[in-house]
């Protein structure tokens, strides 16, 4: 029986600089870093691959940086005969996702997520939004809790259902910080404050939202040719104007991580290749269900080792 492969994306917060430099001595590969300089008018692969990391970090560098990383080693992947039968990624790397699903065209991506990102970065006021990361809570339990202080502090809520006992939540800075002193009465474990520039997946990205709609209405997007999960959903997607939808709400909505990865098991799939920076994705799906494969992609050696162990 044929394995059953998802391909699966990060998002923002992997980036690192120096990310793909062992694949450019592949002329292909070297393509993608020209092509993302081009479609941006910018020197995005000096960026890459010298920093400084704080540059690279910002929003609107971060997202179209790991884009052109994912995408030049999920094409590397795939002229090995490796292909998926799903396709997802947290929230930034759905775009990679879409790449690789054929629904939109790599320039094309790479644009897009550029002005994502200034959307995103201007979307609520600088300091003013935040958000936390809430261990050992149930996400019932702890909407409860965001549910209460929305109403009695500040707009926060569940933005990233990552695996079982690990929640991110977003909003206002004091209702952030108001729900993880609630969550902590209440049993959480422990309230880790997340380095992030705005209250990501959250109402507050609303404004961020509507430029993005503008945005995606001006481009153009082809039905999937491998199913992506959405984000919103959790579920396959195929259809290109049911995705161009759940892109522009997937701003303002949580990240159903976990439903995702389960839903892609319940699928059928068994092996989880994470393409991108870092292993972050592979281990929150070791913690969902510990009897698939996951393998993390991220530079040549790991490749060669994730080919070699395909071919077994």
């Amino acid at each position: 029986m044929k394995t059953k492969i998802a391909f699966i994306y990060p998002g923002q917060g992997s980036q690192t600089v120096g990310m793909g430099e062992s694949f450019l001595t592949d002329d292909t590969s070297r393509n993608f870093f020209e092509s993302a300089n081009q479609a941006l008018d910018l020197d995005l692969s000096k960026l890459m691959l010298e920093g400084p990391q704080e540059e690279l970090t910002l929003t609107y560098h971060a997202q179209p940086a790991l884009l052109t990383v994912s995408s030049m080693i999920t094409e590397r992947l795939i002229r090995a005969g490796i292909r998926p039968d799903y396709t997802a990624g947290h929230s930034l790397g759905e775009y990679s996702a879409l790449v690789t699903s054929n629904v939109l065209e790599f320039p094309t991506a790479v644009n897009i997520v550029h002005k994502r990102g200034l959307f995103m970065n201007t979307a609520f006021p600088a300091g003013e939004g935040t958000m936390a990361a809430i261990l050992g809570m149930e996400s019932d339990e702890l909407e409860k809790v965001t549910n209460e202080v929305t109403d009695t502090t500040g707009v926060v809520q569940l933005a990233n259902l990552n695996c079982p006992g690990q929640i991110v939540i977003s909003g206002t800075k004091a209702g952030v910080e108001q729900a993880c002193i609630v969550a902590k009465e209440r049993g959480a474990k422990r309230a880790i404050p997340l380095d992030v520039s705005g209250p990501f997946h959250s109402e507050l990205m609303r404004s961020a939202s509507q430029d993005l709609a503008k945005e995606l209405s001006l481009s153009f997007l082809l039905d999937a040719k491998v199913p992506v999960i959405s984000n919103v959903t959790a579920k396959a997607e195929k259809n290109a104007t049911q995705i161009q939808d759940l892109l522009v709400r997937q701003l303002y909505s949580p990240v159903l991580w976990e439903q995702s990865v389960r839903e892609m098991i319940d699928l059928g799939v068994t092996v989880f290749i994470e393409i991108g920076p870092g292993k972050v994705l592979s281990g929150l799906v070791k913690k969902i269900d510990r009897s698939v494969k996951t393998l993390p992609v991220y530079d040549l050696e790991s490749f060669e080792k994730a080919v070699e162990e395909l071919a077994k």
